[in-house]
């Protein structure tokens, strides 16, 4: 059976944390007991994080893409941007028609450098481009659990260079740091409403952006191995299980975490003796 595809078309009381579980909603007949939303979930990290999600309900993805290049019965595609709040809104409410939303994943982001030295305009271009991301698709989760007076969940994929940028990453690096301190602002504020807000820091991770590089340059796993201390990269499945914790049950008192899923990467220092 193929995944679903959704074409583009055209409140406020407090929630006992204690009263409500993710995990214990009710399917009223729809088949999944919960349902999920993934920005970028069509390719690389985004789709090994559905494709884990989908083991435990329906996924909604957000994406750019316009169709999917495999398939799952329990996984529909919204085709759009996740920055825009009316299509960010339709995945919420797409999800819903499938079973309870339960939680949403922030994992869309875009790859573009911008150097302090080019125009102000193009660098603040360059960092809302991502952060916009994850702005759009907080308030769209958490206006969505509010208005059914549910509670949900909200993971924020950031990166390992919110706290150690590399040369030529100032935009992405600079929306990341933002995104992680969006995560807490968000917990604080949403926590007494039962809206759990974390975040996983990524180290390098296995994509096939990654094996287009590591084609180009032979030399990178040994320099990745260097660079995180179990001596690898990390795999999406590592990266999904951990974003599915998050969201589970079994993290029910985890809230405004940042999570490291990098190997040690952020942990580990330049040791001099070893130059």
């Amino acid at each position: 059976m193929p995944a679903h595809r959704v074409q583009d078309r055209g409140m406020t009381t407090n929630v006992d944390p204690t009263s409500r579980s993710t995990e214990a909603i009710g399917d009223g007949g729809r088949g999944a007991s919960r349902s999920f939303v993934v920005t970028g979930g069509s390719q690389g990290v985004g789709r090994a994080i559905v494709e884990r999600l989908a083991a435990d309900g329906h996924v909604v993805i957000l994406d750019l893409a316009e169709t999917l290049t495999w398939q799952d019965p329990n996984v529909t595609l919204v085709s759009g941007d996740a920055g825009d709040p009316d299509t960010a809104r339709r995945a919420a409410g797409t999800a819903e028609t499938m079973a309870p939303l339960a939680g949403w994943v922030n994992n869309a982001a875009v790859f573009r450098d911008a150097p302090i030295t080019a125009p102000p305009s193009d660098v603040l271009g360059a960092i809302t481009a991502n952060l916009s991301l994850a702005i759009t698709g907080c308030h769209a989760a958490v206006g969505h659990f509010l208005l059914y007076g549910r509670a949900g969940a909200i993971v924020n994929v950031s990166s390992h260079q919110a706290q150690r940028p590399v040369r030529g990453a100032l935009p992405y690096a600079t929306a990341k740091g933002a995104v992680e301190a969006l995560t807490r602002a968000v917990a604080v504020d949403h926590g007494p409403d039962a809206i759990r807000t974390n975040a996983v820091a990524l180290g390098s991770v296995e994509t096939a952006r990654y094996e287009e590089y590591r084609r180009e340059h032979p030399d990178v796993d040994r320099q990745m191995a260097a660079l995180h201390p179990l001596g690898r990269v990390g795999t999406g499945r590592e990266v999904a299980e951990a974003v599915a914790f998050l969201l589970s049950d079994q993290a029910a008192f985890v809230n405004g975490a940042v999570l490291p899923v990098d190997g040690g990467r952020a942990a580990q220092g330049a040791d001099p003796e070893g130059a």
